[in-house]
């Protein structure tokens, strides 16, 4: 890693066992790819009872459409408080997400005389919207994926998630499941895992397949939709959670501790890392992570992270800060520094930024506005997260008058014999023939498209 660096070297103060052996670009875990295929074929070919099969399998009932009251129940079952934050949380998302469409305009010009081009931005017309659910699960996902495809104007939504590990089979997440009717969710279906992914690509008896998946999820899920790609469209891969700081000596390890182990916690394969000027908070912050992870509830899952995939990396300069940050290309970069809008100004690869002490990545997660579907392991190098543009196809069209025809198709009938597309010059041709008086036919003949005969026939 940083090989394009000179002698000197950032240095670790702390690095996880794992994280030290691993590419950031390879997966943390291990290949999944046959047990998804296997998965897939049988939803394709079996339809509701090999999606059934799997379900009752993972989740211990078989899949379900929810109904009216069955969303009514679920409403039912929220407190006015969360039903309040929802709603504060998905006005917020709304808002940015329209900002963001309002941006995208359709365009038409004549470019020289007599040729109109143009494109238009044309939502997807059907979209399916995967929730992770289990033990921690992700309402914002719903806020997420849901209603930003609503604000692209997606006219169907399909939106699934889990039931609930644990007690009474078939509980829904009663507020993930409001959360997506008060996105906009057109249906919603009990049902999660690679064989949900399977069911919306392919489509079963009683499912309609979708044309484009988008959503987070565990290495099976994002390992169906590399594996679904191509018959319908993704928003992205996305893989185990990522966080990055960006210090200097204006922070201090209280901050910088919570902000690690905040996203540590999602699992035992999040990346958490520390990149600073400051060799004080440095040491600061590994005393207190240990000190920490004896006292929070969800200790037991990001002690693993932190032990595994933490890192602690001292550098010289912001200089040099930049360039670290940019190579790890972090899916969450959280810039706490006197100067955090050099880093605005400079940062190239990332999924989101969050800058100053005031934010963070919660927020981002949560309520704030911005998506928190985003590029992990170094995938920001070559694209960002989710947005409502990732719900819009942009098609270009053109029309043209007599006049421009014959101008453009005399270059057009030139380049295309050079190619040795015959076919492709006859389009300009018949049309040369027509407006052009006089015009003949010429066709390249030999190897290196020196010789011109005159079309057979040609008057």
């Amino acid at each position: 890693m940083f090989a394009s660096r000179g002698t000197r070297a950032p240095r670790w103060l702390y690095r996880g066992a794992i994280s030290a052996s691993k590419a950031r670009t390879e997966s943390s875990v291990g290949n999944v790819a046959e047990v998804v295929s296997g998965i897939i074929q049988d939803v394709r070919q079996g339809g509701n009872a090999a999606l059934d099969k799997y379900c009752l399998k993972f989740d211990r009932v078989p899949h379900k459409r929810l109904s009216e009251s069955d969303i009514e129940g679920c409403l039912k079952a929220c407190s006015s408080q969360e039903l309040a934050d929802v709603k504060y949380a998905q006005n917020n998302i709304r808002r940015f997400a329209q900002l963001q469409r309002d941006s995208m305009k359709d365009v038409e010009v004549e470019t020289q005389p007599g040729v109109i081009l143009g494109h238009k931005h044309l939502p997807i017309r059907n979209v399916g919207c995967y929730v992770p659910g289990g033990k921690f699960p992700m309402i914002a996902s719903a806020h997420m994926s849901v209603l930003t495809a609503k604000v692209a104007g997606c006219e169907r939504v399909l939106a699934c998630t889990a039931p609930m590990p644990g007690g009474e089979p078939g509980r829904p997440p009663n507020l993930t499941i409001v959360a997506m009717h008060m996105a906009g969710a057109d249906e919603i279906y009990l049902m999660g895992g690679a064989q949900a992914i399977a069911a919306m690509a392919y489509g079963t008896e009683t499912i309609g397949s979708v044309d484009f998946i988008a959503g987070p999820g565990n290495a099976f899920v994002a390992e169906a939709k590399k594996q679904v790609f191509g018959k319908v469209g993704i928003d992205l891969l996305a893989g185990p959670t990522e966080t990055l700081l960006l210090c200097d000596d204006s922070v201090d390890a209280e901050i910088t501790t919570a902000d690690l182990l905040g996203q540590a916690e999602h699992g035992y394969n999040t990346p958490a890392i520390l990149v600073t000027t400051s060799e004080k908070l440095a040491m600061d912050t590994i005393a207190r992570i240990e000190q920490e992870l004896k006292i929070i509830p969800t200790a037991e899952t990001a002690a693993v992270s932190w032990r595994d995939w933490g890192e602690v990396i001292l550098v010289d300069n912001d200089a040099e800060m930049l360039e670290v940050a940019d190579e790890i290309a972090g899916e969450h970069v959280q810039v706490m520094h006197r100067n955090w809008d050099y880093f605005k100004q400079n940062l190239r690869n990332y999924g989101g930024l969050f800058l100053g002490v005031e934010t963070n990545v919660a927020y981002g997660d949560k309520v704030i506005g911005t998506n928190h579907t985003l590029p992990t392991q170094t995938s920001g190098r070559y694209t960002g997260g989710l947005w409502v543009g990732k719900f819009i196809k942009t098609h270009t069209y053109q029309h043209i008058s007599k006049e421009a025809s014959v101008e453009v198709g005399d270059y057009c009938s030139r380049l295309c014999g050079y190619e040795n597309f015959a076919g492709h010059k006859e389009q300009a041709d018949v049309r040369l023939r027509r407006w052009k008086p006089g015009y003949d036919t010429k066709y390249y003949e030999g190897s290196q498209n020196q010789t011109l005969l005159s079309r057979p026939g040609a008057k």
